[in-house]
């Protein structure tokens, strides 16, 4: 009762914030107003976007844009916002059902760690797809098969989930997940692709995205440019504010290094694991994701839902490692809202408390990443302890 008291209150103000961002805080309900709906439109004469920039997901983003059409008594904005916060109950729920022993830290970090991004989460279908992945994780300690059908349908909305397979103990498991996980993959993308014309155009636009304000490099960058060491300056492109100015390229490409470079640290722990815990399948999908985000080009606040998802779920078992990472989530998310809504024309202008907000966030996110990483290395590849 406590939890679903806490949840009703929080997700209400919530809504008010977004009700009254029309009124000035942010504008974070016009990517629902504007770009969704739009999408939408040009998803109902049976096409994906063509040849829009801003259009970079796969093509099973278009059950959840779509969605609201089951909610026809409804404008396209509300019907969007209901699912969302049905999405978010979701969540809530079967995180407090797996929690064990009657500890729900799972369900609390969820319950009051989403609210730190104020009105965000309802305004972007980050929270659906988290909803995928969290079932996935769940389901994949009893159910591999179950959890990767999930997990293969969350790549398809917006590739992340993939990553929650990377924990799953050797055998059989592994096979029934990932046969499960590319033969859903396969036969969404096959369906979508004859019921809708160009479905594949999203890896069209993938390649000329830049580095955002709020990505690591980005902060390098703005630090760099407070300093008087590179003149470079913020555009709008592609959907989002990018830097652009000499030298961007080999920022660009340290970035997709760094991300290969963290494809090759996950590959290598998995060949070198050899002890599973029953939180081992958690805390490596927490950590994966954890890794992706921090070497991406992005990490606009959104990000910080997948994060706060998989974090609750590794908090459900007691076996988890992951305790220290999850909790500098909650202070990486609350900095994360105050970039973005709240202080983002000192984000863009590069003002000291832009620099600081954005220093302390990825700053925190580095050392989650740290933590979770030597956390997961230790316990299943390091020599055990005693």
């Amino acid at each position: 009762m406590a939890l679903a008291s806490v949840w009703v209150l929080t997700r209400l103000g919530m809504l008010v914030l977004l009700w009254r961002d029309s009124l000035g805080i942010g504008g974070v309900g016009r990517e629902v107003h504007v770009l969704y709906r739009f999408w939408y439109d040009r998803l109902a004469h049976g096409t994906f976007p063509p040849d829009d920039p801003t259009w970079q997901y796969p093509p099973g983003a278009a059950l959840v844009i779509g969605s609201p059409a089951a909610l026809p008594w409804f404008t396209y904005f509300q019907a969007f916002v209901g699912l969302t916060l049905l999405a978010d109950a979701v969540v809530a729920l079967a995180l407090a059902r797996a929690d064990s022993a009657r500890v729900t830290h799972g369900a609390w970090m969820w319950v009051c760690g989403l609210p730190l991004l104020l009105h965000i989460p309802l305004a972007r279908y980050d929270v659906q797809t988290t909803a995928v992945a969290v079932l996935a994780v769940l389901a994949l300690r009893s159910r591999p098969a179950l959890g990767g059908t999930l997990a293969g349908l969350g790549a398809m909305i917006k590739v992340w989930p993939a990553l929650t397979l990377i924990g799953t103990p050797r055998g059989r498991s592994t096979r029934e997940a990932w046969t499960a996980a590319c033969s859903t993959a396969v036969a969404l993308l096959i369906t979508l692709g004859v019921l809708f014309r160009h479905s594949l155009d999203f890896l069209l636009q993938q390649g000329a995205r830049g580095i955002q304000i709020e990505s690591l490099g980005g902060t390098a960058l703005a630090l760099a440019r407070a300093a008087g060491l590179w003149p470079g300056r913020i555009q709008y492109r592609y959907g989002a504010f990018e830097y652009v100015g000499p030298h961007i390229s080999y920022v660009e490409v340290l970035a997709l290094l760094a991300t290969l470079a963290a494809c090759c640290w996950l590959v290598v722990w998995r060949v070198r694991a050899r002890r599973w815990t029953a939180a081992t399948p958690l805390d490596a999908a927490f950590a994966a994701v954890l890794l992706f985000t921090l070497t991406s080009r992005v990490i606009s606040p959104q990000y910080m839902i997948w994060l706060l998802g998989l974090a609750a779920v590794c908090l459900t078992c007691r076996e988890t490692v992951m305790r220290p990472a999850a909790l500098l989530l909650l202070p990486a998310t609350a900095l994360s809202a105050l970039a973005y809504p709240v202080l983002y024309e000192d984000v863009l202008s590069g003002t000291p408390a832009g620099l600081a907000v954005m220093v302390a966030r990825n700053g925190l996110l580095l050392a989650a990443g740290f933590l979770a990483c030597r956390a997961l290395w230790r316990t299943s590849v390091g020599e055990p302890r005693g």
